[in-house]
């Protein structure tokens, strides 16, 4: 794989993971927080996490024309297939255990963009924030391991 390209795939990735870091505070900063307003802005938080990994993921599936077909799984199909290994094309970026959360995080957020009349539930708010939580002490040492194996 020609160094320059691989640089470039290197610098993008670990500056959405940074975006990513800044959303984790974000989250941190809220989930102790009260009154509904805060509980949207949490809500908010954890559909814009969601979307930054999206962001990530579609970063690698362009790098190496790993396209998927636009369609109603899209979402689906690119985080599961983020969780393959490619011989001859790349390692997996994900572990089980990342992809289960992600995926966890992808339905709350169908559900935060798509349930306008939906009151957002404390209890189910905090499951959301604890698998949050969970993947934020994965994915750093998930990313790092891709790029090393890309070396």
């Amino acid at each position: 794989m020609e160094e320059g390209r691989l640089s470039l795939l290197s610098a993008t990735i670990m500056a959405q993971g940074e975006e990513i870091e800044r959303i984790f505070d974000k989250i941190e900063d809220r989930r102790h927080g009260e009154g509904e307003a805060n509980l949207e802005s949490l809500a908010y938080q954890l559909h814009n996490l969601y979307c930054a990994f999206e962001d990530l993921l579609k970063i690698v599936a362009d790098f190496f024309e790993n396209h998927i077909e636009e369609s109603s799984r899209y979402h689906r199909a690119l985080l599961w297939r983020m969780k393959m290994s490619i011989e001859g094309v790349r390692p997996a970026l994900l572990s089980e255990t990342s992809y289960k959360l992600l995926d966890s995080l992808r339905a709350f957020r169908h559900v935060f963009r798509h349930a306008y009349s939906y009151e957002l539930d404390p209890k189910k708010l905090g499951l959301v924030v604890e698998d949050a939580l969970k993947l934020r002490r994965l994915h750093q040492g998930e990313i790092n391991h891709f790029l090393e194996q890309l070396q």
